[in-house]
């Protein structure tokens, strides 16, 4: 039996399994350090060790949908669980992670709240009340971080229910000290710049698309040494990349789907391997943004004709 030398020792005896096995494998959701991913990574932990001050830094993540903005806060979140001390009986947790309700509305603002904090209450307590108990909860649990993802469906709110947010969010970041992270698309940008007091405190960090240069082509070699294909993959040629590039416009989310389509192509058709070709063949079928991309992309050539 071969010993797939080609793949990373930790994945060779993914390879070994059977097509059902190896399909299942390719297709689980798992995490892969990317250099743009690892850098938010260090300014959110750096952020977490930041001492408590009348006027704490926020941080705010953004990108295009796709880009990997909440998979980078989940990760976050697994380096820093809550944990439970059977002997006191309470609950630590240092990182707090909410999303941002469907309505901006301060009541539905706290109840997001506390069901990150595992606390849900009863929907007739009053906004004081929630707003009380999710203090009392985020002091005693011992909360250093709070984090809102999909921060730009605030612009979904009429400009008061915007204000009524913002308003919320700094008195909690005012009153426990602890840095603010909000992460959602460019769009979010714009949501926190209606408030300028509050914008002024934020960091921008940008999730940006991927590019034809080295960056892409360490990411589909850390691919190549991982899916759990018996053959070698052709995937450092700049036809590779160009071919990985043009369907999916650089996002993250569309490239690992693209990928994975591929992978799992070559383990039925039997080549076991992923090359500049494997990206053109007619049996796949690509997402549906990449279809509408290719379509305008289509029709701006003949306009330009």
């Amino acid at each position: 039996m071969s010993d797939y030398a080609h793949l990373l020792p930790a994945y060779r005896r993914q390879a070994a399994l059977g097509d059902a096995e190896r399909t299942a494998w390719i297709r689980a959701d798992r995490w892969l350090e990317t250099a743009q991913a690892w850098s938010a990574l260090a300014r959110l932990e750096d952020l977490l060790s930041y001492p408590a001050r009348d006027r704490m830094p926020c941080l705010l993540l953004y990108g295009d949908t796709g880009m990997g903005k909440t998979k980078i806060i989940r990760k976050f979140l697994r380096d820093h669980p809550a944990s439970f001390d059977r002997g006191t009986g309470v609950t630590t947790m240092p990182v707090v992670a909410m999303q941002m309700p469907a309505e901006s509305l301060e009541r539905d603002v706290y109840g997001e709240l506390l069901n990150a904090l595992g606390a849900p209450g009863p929907a007739t307590d009053s906004i004081y009340r929630q707003k009380e108990i999710c203090r009392s909860l985020l002091r005693s649990m011992g909360a250093r971080m709070l984090i809102i993802d999909e921060i730009h469906a605030l612009l979904a709110g009429t400009f008061r229910q915007q204000r009524i947010f913002l308003n919320v969010i700094r008195f909690l970041a005012n009153d426990l000290k602890v840095p603010l992270i909000c992460a959602g698309t460019d769009l979010a940008r714009q949501a926190l710049l209606t408030d300028p007091q509050l914008a002024e405190r934020f960091e921008a960090f940008h999730l940006g698309r991927w590019a034809n240069d080295l960056h892409l082509s360490q990411l589909l070699s850390s691919l190549g040494g991982i899916l759990p294909l018996r053959r070698p993959s052709e995937l450092g040629t700049a036809a590779a990349r160009r071919r990985v590039l043009d369907p999916t416009d650089g996002v993250t989310v569309r490239i690992f789907r693209l990928m994975e389509t591929v992978a799992v192509e070559a383990i039925r058709n039997g080549s076991e391997c992923i090359t500049a070709d494997s990206f053109a063949n007619d049996d796949l079928v690509p997402p549906l943004v990449t279809v509408t991309r290719q379509a305008e992309k289509q029709l701006q050539r003949r306009i330009a004709r």
